[in-house]
């Protein structure tokens, strides 16, 4: 996978558990993984960021933050108001390649959704994305909402030349409502980019052992796991027409 960019629709859609659950099946194959978080808002000095969550849950990776902001804003506002550098897409890039120059992975999680600014300029993830030619992986939420928010971001990626690797689920209810099964084929569809996972809700209350022991089987082949998507579909998915 080399270096792989991971996104949202939107903030708290689950971008930090499928940046563990990636990291930890690549662990499990014996690959080394680095974990870059461009920009941490929200938190404050000394507290465990995004990064810092990814480790605790997948095991061994270089966690690695190039900034941290106090409140919980888009980068170049929390930036701005902190009265901190912020950070651009050439950090962004420049960091990757480092990190991609001794590590077999390199996962780099933004911050909100593609084009939330990082800088007074307006760069964005995107920006940042096609300076280190990297592919995309999309976090989304499989509610009622979430077709509008994948198509709005898969069309920005394609504006801008980017590959789509796919779509998962940040967090999936044991038992989904009809929008969440109808939803397993229509997300794939708009995003243009294959189904490849779906967390459970609340893997990230499971401890660091069980997470690493599970995360293969909520990733597709595609990201070093052994979740079928087919099979997803099979059980979860809603008819094209109803009874």
């Amino acid at each position: 996978m080399a270096i792989v960019v991971i996104t949202g629709t939107d903030t708290e859609v689950g971008k930090t558990m499928a940046t563990a659950a990636v990291a930890a099946a690549s662990l499990a194959q014996g690959l080394s993984v680095a974990v870059l978080k461009p920009a941490q808002t929200g938190v404050a000095e000394g507290e465990p960021g995004d990064a810092a969550e990814v480790a605790r849950l997948a095991g061994a990776v270089t966690a690695v933050e190039l900034a941290r902001y106090p409140e919980p804003l888009a980068p170049a506002t929390a930036a701005a108001r902190a009265k901190i550098p912020a950070v651009g897409p050439a950090d962004i890039a420049e960091a990757a390649a480092k990190l991609s120059a001794v590590h077999d992975v390199v996962l780099v999680e933004g911050a909100g959704g593609l084009l939330v600014r990082y800088d007074e300029k307006g760069a964005t993830l995107a920006d940042a994305a096609a300076l280190i030619r990297a592919r995309v992986l999309l976090v989304a939420q499989p509610g009622l909402g979430t077709l509008n928010a994948t198509a709005l971001t898969a069309e920005a990626l394609g504006a801008r030349g980017l590959s789509c690797a796919g779509v998962i689920f940040g967090s999936w209810r044991g038992e989904p409502d009809l929008a969440e099964r109808c939803n397993v084929a229509d997300v794939p569809e708009v995003a243009g980019a294959p189904l490849l996972g779906a967390l459970p809700q609340g893997a990230g209350a499971l401890s660091p052992a069980a997470f690493r022991a599970a995360a293969p089987e909520w990733l597709a082949p595609q990201l070093g796991g052994t979740w079928d998507g087919e099979a997803f579909a099979q059980v979860y998915a809603a008819p094209p027409f109803a009874p």
